[in-house]
């Protein structure tokens, strides 16, 4: 296969002791950059491309396949140890992770999710290298009837999975809904909800609300509970390091359907690895409660930090793919690459396999060889970032806000950012305190303006006619499917309100 050969060729191109050093550094500063709260893997890439200026651009594009996929690695550690992920991407694995961290299991999870990126990124990348003209053509599949299909099953799966209560569940989406609505409407450029305040233009950065909410929000949730629950700043960083077999077997089904779950998303451009993070979180998580898993939303299980894990990195490899072979950028960090390329002179897409052949090839192999690396390194290092855990529960605590409030400030500049990350951060705990899930808030804000342009140019394209939104198999097929998980899931919610209202009869008759 004319493939295989042009690979071995890369590999011999990318296994030399100089590339190797820079695959080392890009993966060694996207890890350290990604930890950083607020900063994550896109930051990471926009922060090191002008070191590569100096490079040769085969040195230049090796040392961006380590960044590339070490921000990815650091977005996780920091969601899992401290909840407070590096990405939008890194959400959906907090959930579980940061419970397993304060369960006394921060290195078990931290090697659950190397793992599951390694997997989800090694099967990837081999189909970006054997089927990727094959698997783009699924993007061209997709209309704007189709995002908005695919937006609606997203809000509704996720609202409807994550919370105990559906009502709790679609409130917050509201909640997340009503913040995307603010800024510079796309399609008419008309002003919407901004108080007049030109700060709130574009709209509030889904980093000041992913921050504000999970970080700043845990930080006063926290912080309220001290004189109640001293047990609640203390976070034990014991633990095995080390994945048993007995968890590599139970996390293997996990990381097989994460994958399955990002593969596709990594040639759609649906604005990153949000919604297939989300998908493989929610379906571990009904397949927890089908099998009574005891650990999954309790102590943390590996289930619900593998899957997510593995459809993040999925993601991010067929999103590399869909770069090289279209020069198609489906998340803001593959839209930072194709700049990354420009500075060089070369365009993405189908002639730069014919322009660039060596170079590009030579790129692929070093993606194997990144997360290769990455997994010795992270592997051995899970037990040094659980440590972290050791730090005084106030100055962690403190440190966390420190660096939440830098790392927004960092991204935009203004201090008016600062003042919305408290308002989110408030809001955050308030939702913590009333039981309301954030996942759909998050959610919402990701994929409202997906949605909303996505059913404008559908409705302009149909001259108003609704039936346009289901006018073809795939949204049908979308639609069908959410409405039999709904159904599912309200079965599922009426069956364990009439448990618990025959177990409080019990007890009352007793």
């Amino acid at each position: 296969m004319d493939q295989l050969s042009h690979l071995m060729a890369g590999f011999a191109g990318a296994l030399t002791l100089v590339n190797l050093m820079w695959v080392l550094i890009g993966a060694l500063l996207g890890t350290a950059v990604g930890v950083l709260p607020g900063l994550g893997s896109s930051m990471a890439v926009a922060l090191l491309l002008p070191v590569t200026f100096s490079l040769d651009p085969t040195a230049a594009f090796i040392m961006f396949a380590g960044v590339y996929f070490g921000g990815m690695f650091g977005d996780s550690t920091a969601g899992i140890l401290l909840n407070t992920p590096g990405a939008s991407s890194a959400i959906a694995t907090t959930f579980e992770g940061h419970k397993m961290a304060k369960s006394g299991q921060a290195a078990r999870a931290l090697a659950t999710a190397a793992m599951g990126a390694f997997i989800g990124g090694l099967i990837a990348t081999t189909l970006v290298v054997f089927f990727a003209p094959s698997l783009v053509k699924l993007a061209t599949a997709f209309g704007p009837a189709e995002y908005f299909a695919l937006a609606v099953f997203a809000f509704v799966a996720i609202s409807s999975v994550v919370s105990e209560s559906i009502i709790k569940g679609l409130g917050a989406l509201s909640i997340g809904l009503v913040l995307a609505l603010i800024g510079v409407d796309g399609i008419s450029g008309s002003v919407r909800f901004t108080g007049g305040l030109p700060q709130l233009f574009d709209g509030l950065s889904i980093v000041v609300i992913t921050v504000g909410l999970l970080a700043l929000g845990e930080v006063i949730h926290v912080a309220s509970r001290i004189h109640r629950d001293p047990s609640a700043l203390r976070i034990p960083a014991s633990g095995r390091i080390k994945l048993s077999g007995a968890d590599f077997r139970k996390a293997l089904p996990a990381w097989l359907r994460g994958t399955a779950f990002g593969v596709p998303f990594g040639v759609i451009p649906a604005g990153g690895a949000e919604i297939p993070t989300f998908l493989a979180y929610g379906t571990e998580k009904r397949l927890a409660a089908k099998r009574k898993d005891p650990e999954f939303g309790t102590t943390g299980s590996i289930n619900g930090v593998a899957a997510p894990e593995a459809a993040g990195n999925a993601t991010a490899g067929m999103a590399m793919g869909a770069l090289l072979a279209l020069g198609l950028p489906v998340s803001a960090t593959a839209a930072l690459m194709i700049a990354a390329f420009q500075q060089y002179g070369m365009q993405p897409g189908p002639l730069l396999f014919e322009r660039s052949g060596d170079m590009v090839w030579t790129l692929l192999a070093s993606l194997f060889v990144g997360l290769v690396m990455l997994l010795i390194i992270n592997m051995q290092f899970a037990g040094l970032w659980a440590k972290l855990l050791l730090v005084p529960r106030h100055y962690l605590y403190a440190g966390i806000t420190v660096l939440s409030m830098l790392g927004v400030y960092a991204v935009s500049s203004s201090v008016i950012d600062l003042w919305f990350l408290l308002a989110i951060g408030i809001l955050g705990f308030i939702m913590r305190r009333y039981q309301f899930p954030v996942a759909p808030v998050l959610i919402a804000v990701i994929l409202g303006p997906l949605a909303e342009t996505s059913l404008r140019r559908a409705l302009t394209v149909s001259e108003g006619d609704l039936g346009y939104l289901v006018s073809s198999p795939t949204t049908i097929i979308m639609y069908l499917l959410l409405i039999a998980a709904v159904a599912l899931t309200m079965v599922k919610h009426a069956a364990s309100r009439r448990k618990l209202r025959s177990e409080a009869m019990v007890l009352q008759d007793s």
